[in-house]
């Protein structure tokens, strides 16, 4: 195989024609040229010969078996060969035979009887053509591939950011819970609960999820309640009432002026889940629709969970009591379509308390 004169690597051109001599004089004019050539005498044969190595096709057009248009027609319905070029060499030469061709996809057409300084110059052009869309294609394919990695180490980065995330959020909850030993597993009981009540109530995924990480954070206020308050076996003083009412607050403020949509959340929750329906609760009295919807799911899932759980100035109640003493607070402690939702879900809350005792 000679060298190419152009100066350009030598690339694999694949000649596709029925008649032995046309295919040999092509051959021969291909490798002076310095290219690997290959050769076919039919479509079929043609398509045997394709690989991704090949970097242009040279086809007559008027075979037996497949023609020249119906070859490149399956070429360019190939992904792995759309990209290769496609000339037409034939001595059909009207109007309507270069329209076809251009339809079928071919990129050229040469004429028979062949000129060897047309050929070259019309081969050498395509070659380099393909040589820079090939350029481009890798470039769109490191590009891809660069990007799906980075994509992929931005999604690792921002699952571990959201994970330590929650981490200090259930830490945070549980320093608050730490304090009363016997109240271990309120907080997962309690995200179990505003769950079930949130699907019932026919919330979305995404708001789900933030209410069952940030619900375990409604009494993180506890943490500036003096101990002596807190863990105290019997009833409390009107002074260490007040004292005890001021959690909400404490909470709030703990977890105010943040970014985060779930430690926003959990600051609504905080301040709103002692409030009551009826206006009565605290600490700021606010009355119906006026507390945050998660305020007044976590005031139902932390009231079942307070009567059913052991305190220091109380032992466990029943599930059937305390979901009759819940039913009598229908639209004065809780809101009614929440009560009820809750209420549609018995079974599953008696599967979390069972499953999460103490």
């Amino acid at each position: 195989m000679g060298e190419n004169p152009d100066g350009a690597a030598p690339r694999t051109i694949l000649v596709v024609d029925d008649d032995p001599i046309n295919r040999r004089v092509l051959c021969k004019y291909l490798q002076g040229m310095g290219h690997h050539v290959l050769s076919a005498e039919s479509g079929p044969d043609a398509l045997g010969l394709m690989s991704e190595n090949v970097d242009l096709v040279l086809s007559d057009v008027v075979m037996p078996e497949m023609d020249g248009f119906a070859l490149t027609r399956l070429l360019r319905a190939n992904p792995l060969w759309e990209h290769i070029p496609v000339v037409m060499v034939t001595t059909l030469g009207d109007r309507q035979a270069r329209l076809e061709a251009v339809q079928a996809g071919a990129v050229d057409y040469i004429g028979k009887p062949l000129d060897e300084t047309e050929l070259r110059i019309r081969v050498s052009a395509i070659l380099l053509t393909k040589e820079k869309s090939d350029e481009v294609r890798w470039f769109q394919a490191e590009l891809a591939a660069m990007v799906e990695e980075r994509t992929l180490a931005l999604r690792t980065a921002l699952s571990q950011l959201q994970e330590a995330s929650l981490e200090v959020v259930h830490r945070l909850s549980a320093a608050a819970e730490s304090r009363d030993p016997e109240t271990g597993a309120h907080l997962v009981r309690m995200s179990n609960y505003c769950v079930l009540i949130a699907a019932r109530l026919g919330l979305c995924e995404q708001d789900i999820d933030v209410l069952r990480h940030a619900s375990p954070m409604h009494d993180v206020g506890k943490i500036a309640v003096p101990d002596a308050v807190l863990m105290k076996p019997g009833p409390l003083t009107g002074d260490e009432w007040r004292i005890m009412r001021e959690h909400p607050a404490y909470g709030a403020r703990i977890l105010a002026n943040s970014g985060n949509r779930l430690l926003q959340a959990g600051e609504e929750i905080a301040l709103t889940h002692h409030e009551r329906f009826d206006g009565s609760g605290y600490p700021h009295g606010l009355k119906g629709a006026a507390i945050p919807l998660f305020g007044r799911i976590c005031a139902v899932a932390d009231v079942f969970d307070a009567l059913t759980s052991k305190r220091p100035y109380k032992p466990p109640y029943a599930a059937e009591h305390s979901l009759s003493v819940m039913a009598d607070g229908r639209g004065s402690h809780f809101d009614p379509e929440i009560l009820d939702a809750f209420f549609a879900g018995t079974d599953e809350a008696m599967a979390v308390l069972r499953r999460h005792r103490d």
